[in-house]
């Protein structure tokens, strides 16, 4: 009669790292006026400016938008505006908050609706990037 093999041990699968989330790029025509737009309307510190782009976002958290002025670096190439699957959450009242931005000149391509799932709305800025914007929960 044949000899056992020894089982082997299961291999351990290796751990998977958590990662954090950190930024997005959004390509913009103008960086100072993309700032401004995004500071002005929705309250994001400029955490980092290089050469050709300037992080927005709240300042010591994750979750950037890095504004890449398009022109510093690809030339006269145009810009793929649209959805970008950027959301932001809104607090408090989400319907004021958004009459807020309208009445601050913020466009809107979607007005503030109630879907079966809750509230949205879907704003643009200056270069035609949608922005999806919801309640804070």
């Amino acid at each position: 009669m044949p000899a056992k093999k020894a089982a082997r041990p299961s291999p351990t699968p290796p751990t998977v790292p958590k990662a954090q989330f950190w930024s997005v790029a959004v390509l913009v025509s103008d960086r100072k006026k993309a700032t401004d737009w995004y500071t002005k309307n929705f309250g994001l510190d400029v955490v980092e400016e290089m050469d050709h782009w300037v992080a927005v976002g709240r300042a010591g958290q994750n979750g950037l938008l890095h504004l890449c002025q398009t022109s510093d670096w690809m030339g006269k190439e145009l810009l793929e505006a649209g959805n970008q699957g950027i959301m932001f959450h809104l607090p408090g009242d989400f319907r004021a908050a958004c009459a807020a931005l309208a009445s601050n000149g913020v466009k809107f391509s979607q007005p503030p609706s109630e879907e079966p799932w809750g509230w949205t709305a879907t704003v643009v800025d200056p270069d035609g990037n949608e922005i999806t914007l919801g309640p804070s929960a």
